[in-house]
């Protein structure tokens, strides 16, 4: 029976995709590098930190990681204050509040910075179903690595097989895998070129798992 639902958030909850990566490409001119499309793909579901880090090694940077970091927001903030036209993805605050309502405990555990997360949460009203947010900037390891999904768990308060993690990215149903939890792949227009192959289960419709649904769909795979 499941417990606990542990939302990714870029991707999932909402499509901050094209801020990140204005954010991102302004950040790559103004330091003069250029990131190929490939290689800016492989960043999905990592921390900032972790990216910048890659970067100026990758690119062999007199810049700091630190530094890059602070463009990069510097960018985003920007970007995040002047879109009004901003919203959640189609369906997902229904999902919440149903999850909610029917007494599951809800969690948070994104790459962003706990400043974007916060934004996010208090732009859409979203901290009154969530028991806990986890930001990867403040762990040691980034996703792929389970650490995020690990401490979620852990913050919900019941075992990792009494929890989903709902998940856009490959490097975070990696980290959901590595965890031993059980991972939906959100498979929509908003992400591009994931692998959900290693998924529990996928969909591209969060009516798929609503309350009524999710744990029949879980024991049928």
């Amino acid at each position: 029976m499941i417990k606990a639902v542990i939302f990714d958030m870029d991707g999932v909850i909402i499509d901050s995709e094209p801020m990140h990566n204005k954010a991102y490409h302004d950040m790559f001119d103004e330091v003069g590098i250029d990131v190929s499309d490939e290689f800016y793909e492989s960043f999905t579901g990592q921390s900032t930190i972790n990216i910048c880090k890659r970067l100026c090694d990758h690119f062999n940077l007199t810049e700091t990681p630190e530094s890059l970091v602070a463009l990069k927001r510097k960018h985003y903030k920007r970007f995040f204050e002047s879109n009004s036209d901003l919203t959640l993805i189609d369906g997902v605050l229904d999902l919440i509040k149903d999850y909610h309502s029917n007494g599951l405990t809800l969690v948070l555990a994104s790459s962003a910075a706990m400043s974007s997360i916060n934004q996010i949460f208090e732009r859409f009203d979203l901290d009154q179903y969530f028991i806990d947010k986890l930001s990867g900037g403040d762990l040691k390891a980034s996703k792929p690595h389970p650490e995020i999904f690990i401490k979620a768990a852990k913050a919900s308060g019941f075992n990792n097989n009494e929890c989903i993690v709902i998940e856009d990215s490959t490097n975070g149903i990696k980290a959901a895998k590595a965890a031993h939890i059980f991972c939906v792949g959100f498979d929509s227009f908003h992400s591009k070129n994931q692998d959900y192959s290693k998924a529990d289960l996928v969909i591209n419709d969060f009516k798929d798992i609503e309350f009524s649904k999710i744990n029949a769909l879980i024991h049928s795979n």
